[in-house]
């Protein structure tokens, strides 16, 4: 069949609705539907044990924050603003906050604990803060080992491309991830639970 002969796109070949010829689309559709997607969620959590990710090395890109844990079927983490409520400064402990992403491009925000005042260890903790550093520089996936008492880190041994990073500041990610998880108010649902209201 000559170029001439051949049905163009457009082009009804027959009556029939259902017709292959109508329904068929260009090869260049999808480079003509351009899409972006939006970033809506952001989940607060460690890695998975079988996650490979990376962390974002720029420092403008983390934070030190206070944080609360709810202990119950969702554990869920929230941000605490401890100068408007300074009374739950007991129930909350230190974390830096990370901007990660896993190999999926799945973006997420990995809260490490740091050290306690008191001076304790917690190998876990530590494990965790160096699994963040490690996976500045590379893929890594962290999987607990209850023997050792720690994460133990595993680095990719194939080159994977690095993570395209989101173009939304840290602020805009925090807002993002915890917009129903902020307290900074006594009226504020989770601080009711810790007081027994």
């Amino acid at each position: 069949m000559s170029e001439e002969a051949k049905p163009k796109f457009s082009e009804a070949v027959s009556d029939d609705p259902f017709d292959l010829a109508k329904l068929r689309l260009p090869q260049d559709f999808l480079a003509e539907s351009p899409v972006k997607r939006l970033l809506t969620t952001v989940p607060v959590r460690r890695p998975g044990p079988q996650d490979f990710v990376r962390v974002h090395p720029s420092v403008h890109y983390r934070h030190l924050m206070a944080s609360l844990k709810i202990e119950d079927d969702r554990d869920e983490i929230y941000a605490v603003d401890l100068n408007a409520i300074p009374d739950l400064r007991n129930e909350c402990y230190a974390a830096n906050l990370f901007t990660a992403i896993t190999r999926t491009g799945v973006l997420f925000l990995w809260p490490v604990r740091v050290p306690a005042a008191d001076g304790r260890v917690n190998e876990w903790h530590i494990s965790q803060a160096t699994a963040a550093d490690a996976a500045m520089r590379a893929w890594i996936r962290m999987k607990s080992n209850m023997s050792l008492r720690a994460y133990e880190i595993f680095q990719a041994e194939n080159k994977i491309p690095d993570p395209e990073w989101p173009t939304q500041s840290f602020a805009e990610l925090l807002r993002i991830a915890f917009r129903d998880r902020l307290i900074n108010s006594i009226d504020h649902p989770a601080v009711k639970r810790l007081r027994g209201a």
